[in-house]
């Protein structure tokens, strides 16, 4: 078996178009999104200091849950594009059949718009952008805590 042009790891460094991004539901692009910032945030740990994995995993909760995601989001919203603004929105806006646990259903859908935008930003090849916002928010707030301590 030879990889080829229709291979997912050729689908994972050609980024789509905005219009094609924009054809995936919101709940589709949150599902990507979820799992970028994830992979983010756990690297942030990791790099950050070296821990056991059931330390890491504890700290990773605080920063991987609607409540903070909510914060991050309003953190963010004054540097969004009109468009990075439409796709949160978009995201927020979804109607889920996942109700929220241990959350409020506001930070929920805050969350929920927050995940759709990092899915459609990886989506559209926008590391960089992905980069900025994940350091004005999440790296910013994870420093100023870490110094704090």
């Amino acid at each position: 078996m030879s990889l080829n042009d229709n291979d997912i790891f050729s689908k994972l460094s050609t980024p789509l178009s905005e219009p094609e991004a924009r054809q995936y539901s919101p709940l589709t692009l949150a599902f990507l999104g979820d799992a970028v910032y994830s992979l983010l945030v756990r690297n942030m740990l990791t790099v950050d200091s070296n821990k056991p994995t059931g330390k890491l995993h504890k700290e990773s909760i605080k920063f991987v849950n609607a409540a903070f995601q909510a914060e991050m989001i309003k953190l963010l919203m004054d540097d969004l594009t009109e468009n990075e603004l439409w796709v949160f929105k978009r995201g927020r806006n979804a109607h889920s059949a996942h109700s929220p646990k241990n959350q409020s259903e506001a930070d929920y859908r805050y969350a929920t718009g927050f995940e759709t935008l990092y899915g459609y930003l990886y989506l559209c090849g926008e590391t960089d952008r992905i980069k900025e916002l994940f350091e004005k928010s999440t790296y910013k707030t994870y420093k100023e805590n870490t110094e704090n301590i």
